[in-house]
């Protein structure tokens, strides 16, 4: 027996600065980018990218930096080139609305047809865009099961092992003697988990917030994004907004 899998409810450092880990039998990696990797399958999964998310609140008067888009992108093609999966899966609302495709800059919009040509580009819908793309190339799916996990957009009620949602958003607050900091993470019981937004302007809800709760049998630990590194936290050592 492997050493993850005698640790279900562990992390443990991997080579990248993340943290690997055993979800419902599959060994997975959580990356310092908010991506997650399954091995075996080598899948880079990645959740609420919100593309066009600044150009939209611009069509509403209020101005934002428009290179969310640019900066998320940027970000994701580094991710594919670092891990050259064989699939990448872009877990619901990767686009803000369903206006935003239209607005995508050209070269924006060939980012993404270059990494369809990278690999085998898989759109997962979610609640922002749930008609999945029109003019751009890859797969569109309601969701996947791979290695155990059934990979959705949102988390569902009940007990779902091998659950990996995104749409909440999770963000991790730690407070110390020095202060409080608060970062985006991960969170999982090691049988279902919740990734953190991939995108520039995506925002992010408190684990501790009522929309958590239920999701987990036990109590969760979070994997919280830093500078080149997912530091692991435990619940306890988590706080409220």
């Amino acid at each position: 027996m492997n050493a993850l899998a005698a640790q279900p409810y562990a992390f443990q450092p991997s080579r990248c600065g993340g943290l690997r880990m055993n979800l419902n039998g599959a060994a997975v990696t959580l990356r310092a980018s908010g991506a997650l990797w399954i091995e075996a399958a080598r899948m880079l999964v990645v959740a609420d990218l919100h593309l066009e998310k600044g150009s939209a609140y611009a069509a509403r008067g209020q101005m934002l930096p428009p290179y969310d888009t640019r900066d998320t992108l940027r970000r994701l093609q580094a991710e594919a080139l670092a891990t050259l999966p064989d699939a990448l899966v872009l877990l619901g609302d990767t686009f803000h609305d369903r206006r935003s495709e239209d607005r995508l800059a050209r070269d924006d919009a060939e980012a993404l047809r270059a990494l369809a040509g990278l690999t085998h580009l898989i759109w997962v819908v979610g609640n922002h865009d749930a008609d999945g793309p029109r003019h751009l190339p890859g797969e569109i799916r309601d969701e996947i099961v791979v290695e155990g996990l059934v990979l959705r957009h949102e988390p569902t009620e009940g007990a779902q092992p091998g659950e990996v949602a995104g749409h909440l958003h999770p963000c991790a607050r730690v407070v110390a003697s020095g202060g409080s900091v608060r970062r985006r993470c991960f969170v999982t019981d090691g049988a279902r988990m919740v990734t953190p937004a991939f995108g520039a302007y995506a925002g992010g809800l408190n684990v501790k917030d009522q929309a958590f709760a239920g999701l987990f049998g036990r109590p969760p630990l979070c994997g919280a994004l830093g500078a080149g590194r997912v530091h692991a936290v435990g619940w306890r050592s988590l706080a409220g907004d």
